[in-house]
């Protein structure tokens, strides 16, 4: 998950009255819902009797295509809009970019519920046939509500595999990795969802289309002899990423060595002392809209790297080797792709790629 999401800020008090008001409502429209054919589908979709998949030790079964999607994180949203489903999708939540370049008109027909977490009456409010969610902590008490809630409401719950397969999210950080996130699971992720939706070869032209981007991109840099380092945000006790998660996979994709890749926490906070004596050739850093944590933006963060007594002799920082990239960048999405490319074109540009 983005670093320091369990500190965010709890969702309004749930009131029962509320719940109730609101949960015959819903069990309306999907009774609508299930009486009638798939309706806003492309051509490559067909009627089914419903689809069961096995998600993060859970199996998630719609009755039909959903008409009515809510997507709870800006990944979940930003595969659904790529999928061609904003005209299914009647909210999205907890935003830290701008959406992702060639998706603004799509995003701007879907009501957005929250910038930040929805209070689940929110969510509710909007009559969803189903949610997704990227992170686990989204599907929380802390988040927007448990997953059980929305099953109980008879709202099929589907949360990302990136932040469940090989993943232990049962401490108080942002989790650790016992396996390393590949783009598979990205992959995966995408195909579950085209098929939930029935729209099966759109899942796979979007695949496809990805796994070309990686392969252009990769086979253009080798930097087998960099080091590299990943800072989220927060400069005073600054997240940096471990060796697995989605920084993981631009490491490896692109041959580089991550100078925390003997920690298997998703976004350890490490000191600046030992950032320094590890001293990586290259610093991607988490370009951030948000505002909840110190240094979210490139422009905060190089300030600090360059002025800071500690950090301002670090090679990185001497020769500004900084690569840019945004908060979904570094999160296990679609976007982890775009992280490819721009830490592969920034390489070529340092000299460093052969």
């Amino acid at each position: 998950m983005s670093p320091g999401r369990r500190g965010s800020p709890v969702p309004p008090a749930r009131t029962t009255r509320h719940l109730r008001r609101t949960a015959p409502l819903l069990a309306g429209v999907l009774l609508l819902a299930g009486c009638g054919g798939s309706t806003g589908a492309g051509t490559d979709e067909k009627a089914t009797g419903g689809v069961t998949v096995d998600n993060c030790g859970t199996k998630v079964h719609v009755d039909h295509a959903p008409r009515r999607a809510v997507a709870l994180d800006q990944g979940s949203a930003e595969i659904m809009l790529s999928l061609g489903l904003a005209d299914r999708m009647v909210g999205t939540a907890t935003w830290t970019d701008p959406v992702l370049k060639g998706l603004e008109k799509a995003n701007a027909k879907v009501p957005r519920l929250a910038d930040r977490y929805p209070s689940f009456e929110k969510v509710l409010a909007a009559e969803p046939d189903f949610a997704a969610a990227s992170f686990t902590y989204t599907l929380s008490k802390g988040g927007v509500a448990p997953r059980e809630k929305f099953t109980e409401l008879g709202v099929p719950a589907y949360l990302s595999p990136s932040d469940c397969a090989g993943k232990d999210n049962s401490g108080d950080g942002d989790g650790e990795r016992t396996k390393a996130l590949t783009l598979d699971t990205v992959y995966g992720e995408i195909r579950d969802l085209a098929k939930i939706f029935d729209v099966e070869k759109r899942g796979e032209k979007l695949v496809d289309s990805l796994k070309s981007r990686v392969h252009k991109a990769t086979s253009a840099a080798d930097a087998s002899d960099v080091s590299v380092l990943y800072w989220f945000a927060n400069s005073d006790s600054p997240y940096m990423a471990g060796c697995c998660g989605a920084p993981g996979v631009i490491t490896e994709e692109l041959g580089l060595r991550n100078v925390f890749d003997d920690t298997h926490e998703e976004w350890p906070q490490i000191g600046w002392e030992t950032v320094a004596d590890r001293d990586p050739d290259v610093l991607v850093i988490g370009d951030l809209t948000r505002r909840s944590q110190s240094a979210e933006s490139a422009a905060q963060k190089i300030r600090f790297l360059e002025s800071d007594p500690v950090t301002k002799n670090m090679t990185a920082v001497r020769e500004k080797r900084y690569v840019l990239l945004s908060g979904q960048d570094m999160n296990p999405t679609i976007r982890t792709v775009d992280g490819v490319e721009k830490v592969a074109a920034a390489l070529g540009e340092f000299g460093l790629a052969k």
